[in-house]
């Protein structure tokens, strides 16, 4: 294969994390994303590494026969967020299950060839909800081509530049679609010529991210306009109109707070460089199992609430009565769900996590929610575990994509806990890590995947561990 060249092919597989294996009608093989198996396509080569090609979809000549007959969304193809939205939901959950089996199962049954894969996994637990299911939405401001009109919603697939207004996307409730229009009418309709957005190279114009986040359970809703600096003292009248358009919308559920958080920094990310309230507070609730969490507007927290549920109450059966009456380790905490989960029957529970407003907000929740047996720790897990004096007789992972540093697992490793309950985002980092927790003795007892996103090509998976040679 060269750089450049066209090729069709057959799509003969697709692994983690959307990526499909495709057979050309002359024998070669490439890397292509965004395809499903079964597919005929038309790819161009990007690129040739030690003489494997990886290839950009150019089209696709003839449908799997997997694929719906029409993809629920009608952006769907242009739009960058979903990639399995042509498959029925238990099609494409069926295709995330296979991925995991494929990533997972050498590395158990290398290490426990007596146990088999089968013995140990369960499956995957499905989204309460697949549609309008997820609680927070990042929406960028642009152009859907250059110079065009002002676009508000998600880049174009594959694109660094292009906007697609994606009123009615699927993944969200409709009050995200009439926030998105309500906001893009009324900056294209600010004075005579509108307001202008963010570019990424010049670096020059003032509207860059609108974020959106709505609780499930109680229905509020959290709206924060992310601008630069650059504008004069017309700022004020504009952000007043702005939140009379919002306020004037028949919305499903209630505005709780808008906000107006500042960003000069060159990164095309949401950056908080100051935030102040423009009309309500600067937070929401949702409920978890009972739980109350007090959401800020960038705190992390599972962006599938009801997902979220599944997921939790899928670790606590894995844990049962290991954690009773003991001190367990809730390593890279986030916002402290798990750990004020398994509170109620722990005699002490220790989260440790990197971002301080999330330690901060698991600290206030805790607090909330009546859990004094719950204690949050802020900085790097390698660093902050050789302060604590507790030692753990039980530990959670929940560790960000790229799973857990290799010097903070040997420590980890070294408290020499009986069970470990490991809840992962990435399949190939948990096949990583767990090849290192076997080799010193540890063994999955028990595998569930949850899906928490569906339509993309991520899942949740969930280990239990027990050590061969130690007590729980």
């Amino acid at each position: 294969m060269k750089k450049g060249q066209v090729y069709v092919g057959t799509v003969e597989r697709v692994a983690f994390p959307n990526k499909g294996l495709v057979r050309t009608e002359e024998g070669e093989t490439a890397v292509v994303k965004h395809v499903v198996p079964g597919q005929k396509v038309s790819f161009s080569v990007k690129k040739v590494r030690k003489g494997k090609g990886e290839g950009r979809l150019l089209e696709v000549l003839e449908k799997s026969p997997l694929e719906l007959e029409q993809a629920p969304c009608a952006y769907f193809g242009v739009c960058g967020g979903c990639a399995f939205l042509n498959l029925s939901y238990s099609r494409q959950l069926e295709l995330k299950v296979q991925q995991v089996r494929e990533l997972l199962e050498p590395v158990i049954e290398a290490a426990h060839p007596a146990k088999g894969f089968a013995e140990v996994f369960e499956g995957a637990k499905e989204s309460p909800r697949q549609l309008a299911y997820r609680n927070k939405m990042e929406f960028s401001f642009g152009d859907s081509y250059k110079d065009g009109p002002l676009a508000l919603g998600m880049h174009k697939r594959g694109s660094f530049h292009d906007i697609v207004t994606v009123a009615g996307c699927k993944i969200v409730d409709q009050d995200f679609s009439d926030i998105l229009l309500a906001t893009l009418e009324y900056f294209q309709g600010y004075g005579e010529e509108g307001v202008p957005y963010y570019h990424k190279y010049s670096h020059k114009g003032y509207l860059r991210h609108l974020l959106v986040r709505k609780a499930v359970k109680t229905g509020e809703i959290l709206v924060d306009l992310v601008t630069s600096t650059q504008i004069g003292e017309e700022e004020g009248a504009l952000l007043e109109g702005f939140q009379k358009a919002l306020l004037g919308l028949g919305l499903e559920g209630r505005i709780a707070g808008i906000l107006h958080t500042q960003n000069d920094s060159l990164a095309d990310a949401v950056i908080d460089q100051g935030t102040r309230v423009l009309y309500g507070v600067d937070y929401f609730y949702e409920e978890l199992l009972g739980l109350r969490f007090c959401i800020s507007p960038f705190s992390f927290f599972q962006t599938n609430s009801l997902g979220a549920e599944a997921l939790y109450e899928t670790a606590r059966e894995f844990i049962a009565d290991a954690g009773k009456g003991k001190v367990v380790y809730d390593l890279y905490s986030g916002t402290g769900t798990i750990a004020q989960i398994l509170a109620p029957v722990a005699r002490k529970v220790i989260g440790v996590e990197i971002v301080g407003e999330a330690v901060e907000a698991a600290r206030e929740n805790a607090a909330a929610n009546g859990l004094p047996n719950c204690e949050f720790l802020a900085g790097d897990v390698l660093k902050v575990l050789d302060g604590i004096e507790a030692k753990p007789d039980f530990i959670v992972l929940d560790p960000p994509r790229d799973g857990i540093h290799p010097k903070a697992l040997e420590k980890i490793i070294r408290y020499g806990v009986g069970q470990m309950l490991y809840i992962s985002c990435k399949p190939t980092s948990l096949a990583r890590d767990l090849e290192v927790l076997q080799a010193r003795g540890y063994a999955a007892e028990r595998i569930c995947c949850v899906d928490m996103f569906p339509f993309s090509a991520n899942i949740e998976t969930v280990v239990k561990l027990t050590h061969k040679n130690l007590t729980a």
